[in-house]
Parts: C-alpha cells; structure tokens; sequence
C-alpha cells in the first residue's frame, strides 16, 4: 500500500470524494433535512476534552474486549450500512479487512453481498434487521441469517422515511437502464478510475439487496425492497420482544437515545443497545448520540451491553465513547471513505487509524486498559449530556 496510506480518516474521505461519482459521494454522505443532527455528531466530540498525565503512563495498554459474546481486538465495531456501491468487493472487503484486525462487522439488509459471502469473509458478523414485512418475512430472513453463520443480531428501528436534504438528494436509479446510464455518465466518466475498477470486476453496480430474499429467493430492487419497508405498519415492543426471541441469540436494538426505550429494551430481553441516531438521516434535531449516551449509560449499563454509533472518526473518539459508559463504538462513514479510496487496504487503514488513536491516548491519560476508563477521563463542559425520556 505503499503511497496510499493515510494517516487519518479525514484524508480518506478526502480521496474517495476525489475518486467517487458525485452521486455514490452524496449518498455516504447523506444526513437529512439541514444537517443539524449529523453536523453535531461530528461537533459534540470536539467539545470533550481530557486531561493528559505528563509521566508514570503504563508503558502497555489493553485494548480488548467483548461484545455480544465475540472477542474484539480493540473496541469498534464496523456499523451495518446500506448498498456500498463505493467499490466492486463491497460488503466482503470489508468483512475481510475487520477479520484481518480483529473485530466484528454488521451487515445491513440492504447490502450489496449476500450474507454467506460475507461470512465466509469473517465469521463474526452481527446481521442487521428491519421490521420490513410480516413476521413470516422476518422470521424467514433471520433463519437465512443463521444458516449463514451470523454470530449475532441487530435490529435497526429508528427510521421515519423522511430524507428531503436542503441540499439535495443524489440520483439513485431502481436499475442501471440505458436512460439510468445516460443521466449518470457525465459524473461517472468524470472518475474514471471508480469506472474503471466495475469493468475489471466484470459488472457495473448491480443495484439489488439480496439479503431481503429468503432463501432460494431472487434478490429485489433496493426501491421494491425500500416500498414494502416503508408501507410496513411500525413494530410495537411486543414486535422487538418476539424478534429477540425468535432470533434466541445476542441480540442488540439500535437507534436508542432516550432512557426510557431504553430500559423497555431491557424489559424485550435485548442483549445490548446501541446509542444512534442513523447518523444524523433520520430526525433531523436529533442531538448527537454521545450526549445522549451517558444517561442511558447509567440508567442501563449494568444489565445489558451498552455501545454508540454516530460521528466517531478517530481512536480518541472511540476513548471518549468508553470514559463515557459504552463498551465500544460502532463506525459506518469512516469504513466506507476507507474502502473507497483503497478497497480492502483502505479499511484496514482505517481501522489502524482508529486502534492506534485509541492506545495513544490511552498513554496520554494514563490508563493501561480500556476498561478503566471512566467519566473522570473525559472533560464534560457544562449542558453538554442530554437526558432524553
């Protein structure tokens, strides 16, 4: 990888928006209406500080942990995202590149790669699931999820179909049709070697979620799959009760941010939370996840595995995250701009970038394990957390 690696995931996203048609670039970037929730994901982690120790640091640090019954080497988790029509291996480099450093990946229902080619990519890989269907449907992909090798669960409940961006949406096509391939072609001729790479795999972005098909099943459209979504009446906590039994294994709810969903999570059986607001795409105004987790932290931390999604980019992010009550973070961009700007390579960059910020701090306050760490890590400025519920 020699000349292609970067040193922070800043430098990334900076190469995969030079690399990326228009289009695939605003889709990863995404957020919705005018940005505020996803601008504060980012903004509330620059608030924290620490209070750096100027010697008797431990000369070694733990980094691993837990979740979900897998062994992690540091504390992240690759986030489950939708289509990553970044590049050709999608899904599957990513599986590989968190196999290669030690930690587990979600799969979205809307990704691009099947389910058993990703686990056979690493097999600790949490399938994510949402209440799209009847329960018969549900159920049925669940199953497929199991049979595949899936280690764990994660449902995602927090979405409200509305997206309208006060910058505009990206043309996402139903399929890559001649008229769909005249519109695209100026932007997409513009990054040739984003092109280039489809012609050499053999296939331009085929544009379907085959893990919305059960088994044995032909994989629908993103939108036809997206149209049963949205017209899917939403699901009652008697609805994530039956999903945690029906799945009977580790099961995490994502999308919590008040503390009283989150203590109904506990009462549905869930094995962990997860602290996420979609990243900012969903209801616009939603503060940023890291304040909100401390309360949910301490209302449900001690009962179920508590870890946070949204706005973390660098290992000192990650350690905030843990000072702050989670057992480990989730990240969904910053993958993604790796695996665009260097496929495979490139996310294992990032996840380097990430484990190599968290030992560094750790270092630099003082703590020999990540399990140390505590509130008293982290300057908290005054009305920063937010309780919700």
């Amino acid at each position: 990888m020699a000349g292609r690696w970067f040193e922070s995931v800043a430098v990334a996203q900076r190469r995969a928006r030079r690399r990326l048609p228009r289009s695939v670039y605003a889709a990863i970037v995404a957020g919705s209406e005018r940005g505020i929730t996803m601008e504060d994901n980012l903004a509330a982690f620059g608030e924290l500080g620490f209070a750096p120790r100027v010697a008797g640091q431990p000369a070694s640090r733990e980094l691993e942990t837990t979740l979900m019954g897998q062994q992690l080497s540091f504390p992240v988790v690759v986030s489950p995202t939708g289509v990553q029509a970044v590049h050709p291996e999608g899904e599957v480099a990513i599986a590989r590149a968190a196999a290669s450093r030690g930690v587990a990946a979600g799969l979205s229902s809307f990704a691009s790669k099947p389910v058993e080619e990703v686990v056979a990519a690493n097999p600790r890989t949490f399938f994510q699931l949402y209440w799209s269907g009847s329960r018969d449907d549900i159920a049925g992909r669940m199953e497929r999820a199991r049979a595949a090798g899936c280690v764990g669960m994660i449902a995602t409940l927090d979405w409200s179909f509305d997206t309208a961006r006060d910058w505009g949406s990206p043309f996402i096509p139903d399929r890559l049709d001649a008229r769909a391939a005249l519109r695209l072609a100026p932007e997409v001729l513009a990054r040739p070697a984003w092109l280039w790479s489809y012609l050499r795999a053999g296939a331009l972005p085929a544009l379907t979620v085959p893990n919305m098909a059960l088994r044995g099943e032909p994989a629908p459209s993103f939108f036809g799959a997206y149209g049963e979504w949205m017209q899917t009446p939403p699901p009652t906590w008697d609805d994530v009760a039956w999903m945690v039994s029906t799945w009977r294994g580790p099961f995490m709810l994502k999308g919590v941010m008040r503390v009283d969903d989150a203590k109904r999570a506990v009462d549905a059986g869930v094995t962990a939370i997860s602290v996420s607001n979609h990243g900012g795409n969903n209801l616009d105004g939603t503060p940023a996840s890291i304040r909100a987790l401390p309360a949910v932290a301490r209302a449900v931390g001690d009962q179920v595995e508590v870890v946070l999604d949204g706005g973390v980019r660098r290992g000192s992010d990650v350690v905030k995250t843990l000072a702050l009550g989670a057992r480990a973070a989730m990240v969904g961009r910053a993958p993604l701009w790796g695996l665009a700007a260097s496929g495979q390579a490139g996310v294992e960059n990032v996840l380097d970038v990430l484990r190599s910020g968290i030992d560094s701090t750790l270092r630099a306050i003082g703590r020999s394990s990540v399990h140390e760490l505590c509130d008293g890590d982290v300057v908290v400025p005054a009305g920063f957390v937010r309780q919700l519920g």
